[in-house]
């Protein structure tokens, strides 16, 4: 290397670690040449780096601000399972859907999978509509309208299983994806709050680290910023979290948190206590033996079934029915013991380890544990006030569906702390 290469390369590699140019370097503004080696990014000796602003929009996602917390039930254990008993967790910090998926949700996911999939896919996909058929109840009605008719088009998706409910938000994270990146190759913009624009760099330089080339065009690539995160059912702990929304009992610049919540509202009782509405209901479910909506004429909660996604006022996250309405599958496997096994930083319960299922006794019909249950949250319109505390939980087989039980969607909070 000759005197002038040797001392333009130190020129540059100096600049680049003194951040000489607005301060040290960010995911959004790496700088034009790398910090640790002075060579020029998005040439053809130097690395291709993506211009990124930030992780695109999820569309139906709001954001959860992390933290420290409290998990487990402040009720007394009625059902007595002990099974969420009070620790300190700390989660991360993620996204969520601010409403429970919905019959018109699911009806597209149809419509591409009956495009895109093979028709045994296709059948599989579909909701048991069955499970509102009773044998000494006239509810055959919603066998067949309550998932098509446009009527219920916003009223929660059920008759979904848990692995249903995984494999479509697989095919939503593909689905979104592809936009995403269609909406980039097309316009030169996306999501990320607002944009992440092609660079007009042309071929200069190899696709990013760990992706390709096609055609002159860099293949979607997580190195490339132009993708949102999978789409996933949340953990329990992450629902929990979210459903205690106790960021709105925070006082700014406290760091202790003072109080908690029964239900997914301030107050230890489940009708609104201020203004107009004073008095109404702020959940969908059951309020006692025979009593599912109240009186005509004075109909409180008003939902003899389930209910428009957007009804009853949202938590301080701005999620609605956190509460009632349908209870929501999480990631976890069921375990009585999670709340002593499972990490204190994002904990999360996961088949094979700790706990084996050899040790509950299902075959001899003592238990109903094993590594294909999974736990529900949330309360529903079928069920009383005990169940709409966050804390409560139950399980299902995997591979089961009810008229009670639906489910939204998560995401991680890629790249940042907050």
């Amino acid at each position: 290397m000759n005197f002038s290469k040797y001392l333009r390369f130190a020129v540059v590699g100096a600049c680049a670690l003194a951040a000489c140019k607005g301060g040290p370097p960010t995911a959004q503004k790496p700088g034009k040449y790398s910090s640790t080696t002075g060579i020029e990014y998005n040439t053809e000796e130097g690395m291709k780096v993506a211009d990124y602003q930030g992780i695109p929009d999820g569309p139906g996602l709001v954001f959860i601000e992390g933290g420290r917390t409290v998990l487990g039930s402040a009720e007394e254990d009625v059902a007595m399972t002990h099974d969420n008993l009070e620790r300190t967790v700390t989660l991360a910090s993620f996204y969520m859907d601010e409403a429970e998926v919905a019959n018109i949700h699911w009806l597209e996911y149809l419509h591409f999978v009956r495009k895109d999939s093979a028709e045994e896919f296709y059948l599989s996909a579909l909701p048991d509509t069955t499970v509102w058929a009773r044998e000494l109840s006239f509810n055959d009605p919603y066998v067949d309208y309550y998932l098509r008719y446009p009527g219920f088009r916003y009223f929660p998706v059920v008759g979904v299983s848990w692995l249903q409910a995984n494999d479509y938000c697989t095919w939503r994270t593909a689905k979104v994806n592809e936009r995403l990146a269609g909406d980039a190759d097309d316009s030169g913009s996306s999501g990320g709050g607002g944009l992440f624009k092609r660079k007009k760099k042309a071929d200069a330089g190899a696709a990013a680290e760990g992706t390709s080339e096609d055609g002159g065009k860099s293949k979607i690539a997580i190195e490339n910023g132009n993708t949102l995160p999978n789409y996933r059912l949340p953990t329990e702990a992450e629902w929990e979290y979210a459903a205690q929304s106790l960021i709105g009992t925070q006082e700014t610049g406290n760091e202790n948190q003072e109080n908690k919540r029964i239900y997914p509202w301030d107050g230890r009782q489940v009708r609104n206590s201020y203004g107009k509405k004073m008095g109404q209901f702020l959940a969908n479910f059951k309020r006692g033996r025979g009593d599912y909506a109240g009186i005509a004429g004075s109909l409180n909660d008003g939902a003899m079934i389930t209910e428009y996604v957007y009804a009853y006022p949202p938590n301080d996250y701005g999620l609605y029915n956190m509460a009632g309405n349908v209870n929501e599958w999480v990631q976890d496997i069921y375990r009585p013991l999670s709340f002593e096994d499972v990490e204190d930083l994002n904990p999360f319960r996961r088949n094979g380890f700790l706990d084996p299922s050899e040790k509950y006794d299902k075959k001899g019909y003592q238990s109903l544990i094993d590594d294909h249950v999974r736990v529900y949250k949330g309360g529903s319109w079928r069920d009383v006030a005990y169940w709409l505390s966050p804390g409560t939980r139950r399980f299902m087989a995997e591979d089961s569906a009810t008229a009670t039980i639906g489910f939204r969607c998560a995401m991680i909070n890629a790249g940042s702390n907050k």
